[in-house]
């Protein structure tokens, strides 16, 4: 069993509480991605996938992806300045034997590990697959994970880990109504839940609101096609949430109706944007328990645009991200920016001109960038524009061990004498090798980070740690697990297990807790 040290508090000398050492940093400014213009994209160098799938962030900082509907994953380690444009590509454990899944549920789970259900084609062919397995990256290994009992389909599933840290997964196909069931990640056993749902789970996007409530629009319910509901953890329950203000799901009697609809993304303010699938879009506010209308995805040249499956981003600055095109599974890719108030184009990676949204995944890294990828060899990374509100800003609570050590610091108040009102500030000693507990208030962010309904979940509202070291600038992530819950929200806290890396450097760094891109203010260590 690995060992950790308890968290202590500790109060800086000259009467100034932590607390209020930490608003002072939270003050400072924020660090950006250096040398790339906002809104720009560019190259992950290297990558040896033909045909680059899902992605997922590992909680050391390191990305798995997919080779595209097949058992093979790589895993994207950044370089020693934190780049991952310039980062190495290494070859993981194939999944098992004859699971090659494309368009699934998957997640990041709270003990580390990855969980990927179902599929709906098996190496290409049509399946709605009930397979599944789970990754541990410590011991670079897969698990096969049995299905739900009695469920004939899980397929292009959502899944999602709830605040509570259990994993929800949909059968896509099951019903009506759909059924849902949680997993206890240590003996790999399900358990029913969800009932009350109206329609087929089939297409739909689920979003976690700030109540820990999962809410999604319907897809399958031709009695009301502008039905929402939501998934209540503590009743297993699902019910009514309302109704949008008009139909954004591609949903009719008639036979060529796909039934797909838009990401659904929750805001930094808690609020839910809602992206169409016939270029109408809508939010919904928990707080007032209000929908309303929002202004449709533009018209060009090719048509109206809408997301028929596609991915979007809350970026740290609080926009949103969209990938959209014209008609359902059309192209080329036309990039949004969703300000609050209206949709502006901006510039789309190189393969947007024989793309459709729904080839492409999202996922939004420690550094604020978002990589992107689209099932070619081609993985992008995009620079959006600086700065994040306070209110989803991580904040380490309490530092690690008992202070052995501490340095001068300069007054937060220039005009003071500095003899009289400089502060210490303390510095904890952590070993390589040794695992830690750390306490964090906005652990998970405020948002999920990246959505995209069905097929495809890339969630990353959990915290990562990083390392900078003052003498060299040398970037180090070290892994964490255990977390206490996934709750979102601006008060929401948890803990985490840290392990601090064998290989790192000794000396002076500064620890930051990210969630979804956004960074704590540091705290500064010794690593010994």
């Amino acid at each position: 069993m690995a060992r950790w040290f308890a968290l202590v508090f500790v109060v800086s000398a000259c009467g100034d509480t932590a607390s209020q050492q930490l608003e002072e940093v939270t003050a400072a400014p924020q660090e950006q991605t250096a040398g790339h213009a906002s809104g720009s994209w560019r190259p992950v160098a290297s990558p040896p996938i033909a045909a680059a799938g899902l992605p997922l962030l590992l909680t050391d900082g390191t990305v798995m992806v997919q080779e595209s509907g097949t058992p093979t994953w790589w895993r994207l380690t950044p370089d020693r300045e934190g780049s991952y444009a310039q980062g190495t590509w290494s070859e993981l454990a194939p999944m098992p034997t004859d699971y090659s899944p494309l368009y699934m549920a998957s997640a990041v789970l709270p003990d580390g590990r990855v969980i990927i259900e179902g599929g709906e084609y098996l190496s290409g062919d049509s399946a709605f697959t009930t397979r599944g397995a789970i990754y541990d990256p410590v011991a670079n290994a897969w698990t096969e994970v049995a299905p739900p009992p009695g469920w004939r389909t899980i397929g292009d599933a959502s899944g999602m880990v709830l605040a509570n840290g259990r994993f929800l997964l949909s059968s896509c196909c099951d019903g009506p109504p759909g059924p849902t069931a949680l997993l206890d990640a240590s003996s790999l056993t399900w358990t029913p839940t969800g009932g009350g749902k109206i329609d087929l789970h089939d297409e739909e996007s689920w979003v976690m609101l700030w109540d820990d409530r999962i809410l999604t629009i319907d897809c399958n319910n031709l009695a009301d096609v502008t039905l929402a509901e939501a998934y209540d953890p503590a009743t297993g329950m699902w019910s009514a949430i309302g109704h949008t203000p008009i139909q954004i799901s591609d949903t009719s009697e008639d036979a060529d109706s796909s039934h797909e609809i838009g990401p659904h993304v929750l805001q930094n303010d808690g609020t839910v944007l809602a992206i169409g699938a016939n270029g109408h879009n809508v939010t919904y506010d928990p707080s007032t328990d209000a929908w309303r209308t929002v202004p449709d995805l533009p018209v060009v040249a090719e048509g109206q645009l809408d997301s028929a499956d596609g991915p979007a981003a809350t970026l740290p600055n609080g926009h949103v991200l969209i990938a959209a095109s014209p008609g359902v599974f059309g192209y080329p890719t036309h990039m949004l920016d969703w300000d609050g108030a209206q949709f502006t184009e901006v510039a789309a990676p190189p393969n947007a001109e024989v793309d459709s949204s729904f080839q492409q995944t999202m996922l939004v890294l420690p550094t604020g960038e978002l990589l992107l990828t689209d099932g070619s060899n081609d993985v992008e990374l995009y620079t959006p524009a600086p700065g994040y509100p306070d209110t989803a800003v991580p904040v380490i609570t309490d530092l690690f061990m008992p202070m052995t050590s501490a340095r001068l610091r300069a007054p937060s108040d220039v005009h003071a004498p500095a003899t009289a009102e400089a502060l210490l500030t303390p510095v904890a000693d952590l070993y390589r090798g040794q695992t830690y507990k750390l306490a964090v208030q906005r652990m998970n962010g405020v948002t999920q980070g990246a959505y995209y309904g069905d097929d495809s979940q890339s969630f990353t509202n959990y915290p990562i740690a990083r390392l900078t070291y003052a003498s060299s600038g040398r970037v180090v992530y070290g892994r964490t697990y255990q977390h206490s819950n996934r709750a979102i929200g601006p008060d929401k806290h948890g803990t985490t297990l840290l392990d601090v890396p064998l290989a790192a450097d000794q000396g002076l760094a500064s620890l930051q807790v990210i969630a979804n891109g956004i960074p704590s203010p540091s705290v500064l260590v010794n690593i010994k």
